[in-house]
C-alpha cells in the first residue's frame, strides 16, 4: 500500500513533546519556577506570596510543559490562563505572562535534608531535555520558603554554591 505525503511530516515539537501536569508556575524575572507538590501542599498559595513579592503568575493547578531546544518551557491552558485559586477567597483575575523557560522546580511537601545532594527535576514522557532542571524540596508552610526560593533561584542561576561552609 503506498504512503501519502504525510507519512513522512514532522508534528512541530511542541505537539510531539508536551505534557500536562498538576502544578503551579510562576516567572522570577525571566527565569520560571514550577511548584509541584500533592493537592493541598500549598502550590497556589506559594505562586501568590511570589506574585506578591514581584513575580508574574504563569499558570496555576495545571501546567502545559514543553521541551524546546533541549529545555524545559511552561504556560498555562487557555482555559485557565491568567487565573489563580486563592483557598477561602475563590479564583482570581492576575496579570500573566504566556510561557517562560523553567530554571528552578520546588517539590512543596516538607523540609528536605540541610544540606541537600544536587537533584534534578524528571519531566514527564515524552519530554527530553539536555539542560537539567535543579529540583530542591521546602515546607510550603515556611514564612521563609519564598525567600528560600528566591536564592535557591539565584544561587543556581549565579553559580554561587559552595561545598564547604566553616563558621569559624
Amino acid at each position: 500500500m503506498a504512503r501519502g505525503w504525510w507519512w513522512s511530516c514532522r508534528l512541530p515539537d511542541h505537539v510531539n513533546r508536551q505534557a500536562n501536569i498538576h502544578a503551579s508556575c510562576v516567572a522570577i524575572g525571566r527565569a520560571g519556577v514550577l511548584l509541584l507538590g500533592r493537592s493541598g501542599a500549598g502550590k497556589s498559595s506559594m505562586a501568590l506570596c511570589l506574585i506578591e513579592g514581584g513575580a508574574r503568575l504563569v499558570a496555576d493547578d495545571r501546567v502545559l510543559l514543553s521541551a524546546r531546544d533541549g529545555a524545559l518551557h511552561a504556560r498555562a491552558p487557555d482555559s485557565i490562563f491568567g487565573l489563580l485559586e486563592i483557598r477561602s477567597v475563590g479564583i482570581v483575575a492576575f496579570p500573566a505572562r504566556k510561557q517562560v523557560k523553567i530554571a528552578l522546580a520546588v517539590r512543596l511537601d516538607g523540609e528536605g535534608a540541610r544540606l541537600p545532594p544536587a537533584r534534578h527535576f524528571r519531566p514527564p514522557p515524552p519530554l527530553v531535555l539536555r539542560e537539567p532542571v535543579p529540583l530542591i524540596r521546602l515546607d510550603g508552610r515556611s514564612p521563609a520558603t519564598p525567600a528560600r526560593i528566591r536564592a535557591a533561584l539565584a544561587a543556581f542561576s549565579r553559580g554561587l554554591f559552595r561545598d564547604t561552609f566553616n563558621p569559624k
